[in-house]
């Protein structure tokens, strides 16, 4: 299973953040990924730097032959068109697609050559943001480390 999260909380050249989540949703759906199955839009409130407007979220799970690193290359590439530029971590964004799972793999890259992956995304079981929308459309997924569900790991929260 394949997932992908995606929030905004900044208007940019595609909208407003509920208009760029639709249109990523309509870019991740091309070519070489097919959208499976797609949450309902949240909004949340921030995590880390609280300070900021509330975010629109989702989560999508996605059928490829890309590998990861190809995956995240094109969700990257998604971003910028958005308008994403990385600056403060956890600070507002136009568009944020993060790789959650990618079929149960764990990988610890720092990337020298490549971007950083890191698989399963860190901090899932702390982040309500993308739990929610996995319960919603994988209640069997399990945490590839701990074997929680995102469920069960909502109730820890």
């Amino acid at each position: 299973m394949i997932l992908v999260a995606l929030g905004s909380n900044q208007s940019g050249p595609w909208g407003t953040p509920e208009q760029t989540i639709k249109r990523a949703l309509l870019e991740l759906d091309n070519g070489p990924i097919k959208i499976l199955i797609t949450s309902t839009l949240l909004q949340t409130a921030p995590f880390g730097i609280t300070n900021q407007p509330n975010f629109m979220n989702a989560v999508v799970r996605i059928d490829t032959a890309l590998s990861p690193h190809a995956l995240l290359r094109r969700l990257h590439m998604i971003e910028r068109a958005a308008g994403r530029k990385r600056g403060r971590r956890w600070g507002p964004r136009t568009l944020d697609l993060d790789l959650i799972d990618y079929n149960g793999q764990c990988i610890k890259q720092k990337g020298l050559v490549q971007k950083a992956l890191i698989l399963p995304h860190p901090g899932i079981a702390q982040r309500l943001f993308v739990l929610e929308p996995i319960a919603q459309i994988a209640p069997h997924w399990k945490h590839p480390v701990n074997h929680k569900t995102a469920v069960s790991m909502i109730q820890k929260l």
